[in-house]
């Protein structure tokens, strides 16, 4: 959630500074394109962060497909940062799914709701 957070404050937070027309300008230039994945995967994290904390089983493999993602991406920039990226996700994806994560995770009740 904070990762994802911060992400849109670094976009979002110039807006509301002196320097709100460069930083416009910049988010024009960076285009749909560039923004849309970008913005994407920063809403995944706060909303995989949200419902994990709420107890919610797919919430773990969202967070896991989001950081699949971010260290696939990383490889397109430099060995360094695709090897920081999985030092850092691989400590967290294993927390995220060893067995005693498995009793924090709601499931689903004989009625359906969960």
């Amino acid at each position: 959630m904070v990762v994802g957070a911060a992400g849109l404050l670094a976009d979002l937070w110039p807006l509301f500074t002196p320097a709100a027309a460069q930083q416009l300008a910049k988010l024009k230039a960076d285009g749909v394109a560039d923004l849309g994945p970008a913005w994407t995967l920063r809403l995944a994290a706060i909303i995989g962060g949200v419902w994990l904390l709420r107890g919610h089983n797919w919430a773990r493999w969202l967070l896991a497909l989001w950081m699949a993602i971010h260290v696939g991406i990383s490889a397109f920039h430099s060995w360094q940062e695709a090897l920081m990226h999985t030092a850092i996700f691989l400590p967290i994806l294993y927390l995220l799914f060893r067995a005693s994560s498995g009793a924090y995770f709601r499931t689903p009740s004989a009625t359906g709701n969960v």
